[in-house]
């Protein structure tokens, strides 16, 4: 039956599937990331402001390749005997101090297609997020949030509803321009759009300011100054037992006590913490989102998928992350691109998007008198 989604299970499955992408940077396995984040948000995404941002993030991805190839192109560094030679940029000579950073000089195939790599995984990482973005509902998100993370959980979803609000905005101050026959393209057509667009940002803060005002946002309750304090020291001392404990568990020649042991007494204190902090919110939740099957699918192909690419079964580390020396084609290894497409399920696993609610139309009624 046609439903929204958990907002959770999509961020689960999204950060799962940008977990994955960590792990590689074989651009063909980086593409195939794309085609399956651009199938499940063409699939399952609804009519919503915020669901019409995904383009925007594909546009934003190819500006970090670009930057990436641009300075890759500009700091020439890692310039070997054996790249093949495409150009060379003015020499820019720098003081003693900024010794090791070299300003131009002569560009390689191997460094360009590297630095694309590079910027490809950054730009499939931020896609993910993008698709969660627009496949989730903020607001609903901001619900399933414990009591202490409320404030925190606000101020994070004020700010990503802001990327889609303004594309929104953009594009009716654009389709306004068109239908009174302005200037649509150029710096002129740039520079009427950009005050009106920025003047509708402010009208909404200024509204979303004066709504949380008026709903007590930000009232502290019951609370006393001495349980905030310690309700703050114990998340910040758990989130430092969390940093440290994953610090050892990547790091082989770290101590011991740094590994599990601290990542337990952090998470231990952070699960205090919130629980104290909770106690001063209390909040009812109006028809809670339900938790069923189909939530439980897409987070398994997400978490199944990252699973698969960091146990390192059935293929070779190697293929993850192809050697550009010598200069050839990248290999598709099979078990990680089947891991990719059973991302890619959630497309159908899912349920589809209730359609928008159709206006009704008005009867005409005659007058028989």
């Amino acid at each position: 039956m046609p439903r929204t989604l958990h907002p959770v299970a999509w961020w689960i499955w999204a950060l799962a599937l940008a977990t994955a992408v960590s792990r590689t940077n074989n651009p063909l396995l980086l593409f195939l990331v794309l085609a399956v984040l651009g199938y499940v948000v063409t699939m399952r995404r609804t009519e919503a402001p915020w669901a019409r941002g995904f383009t925007y993030y594909l546009y934003l991805a190819l500006t970090v390749v670009a930057i990436r190839v641009l300075f890759r192109a500009v700091f020439a560094t890692g310039i070997t005997p054996r790249d093949h030679f495409l150009f060379s940029l003015p020499h820019i000579p720098t003081p003693d101090w900024y010794a090791g950073i070299q300003l131009g000089g002569p560009v390689s195939v191997e460094a360009l297609l590297s630095a694309a790599t590079d910027g490809l995984r950054l730009a499939c990482m931020l896609c993910c997020v993008g698709a969660a973005n627009t496949l989730a509902n903020p607001k609903r998100a901001l619900r399933v949030l414990p009591g202490a993370l409320y404030e925190l959980g606000v101020a994070v979803t004020v700010s990503i509803s802001v990327a889609p609000q303004l594309v929104q905005s953009v594009q009716r101050v654009h389709r306004a321009r068109r239908l009174r026959a302005g200037r649509t393209k150029g710096l002129r057509a740039l520079r009427g759009i950009v005050v009106p667009v920025l003047e509708d940002a402010l009208e909404r803060s200024l509204r979303l300011a004066a709504a949380m005002d008026s709903r007590g946002y930000g009232r502290s309750g019951t609370a006393t100054r001495r349980s905030r304090r310690l309700t703050g020291a114990l998340m910040l001392l758990g989130m430092c037992g969390l940093c440290a404990g994953a610090y050892g568990l990547l790091d082989a020649t770290a101590p011991t006590l740094l590994g599990l042991p601290a990542m337990s007494a952090g998470a231990v204190l952070c699960f205090a913490g919130l629980r104290l902090g909770g106690r001063r919110i209390t909040r009812t939740t109006y028809r809670p989102d339900p938790w069923r099957f189909a939530e439980w699918a897409v987070t398994g192909c997400g978490v199944l998928s990252a699973a698969l690419l960091f146990g390192n079964a059935g293929f070779n580390a190697a293929d993850l992350n192809p050697s550009i020396y010598p200069l050839s084609w990248p290999t598709l290894p099979p078990v990680p691109a089947a891991a990719i497409l059973l991302a890619g399920a959630a497309g159908f696993l899912a349920p589809p998007p209730s359609p928008p609610a159709r206006p009704v139309p008005a009867q005409r009624t005659e007058d028989t008198a």
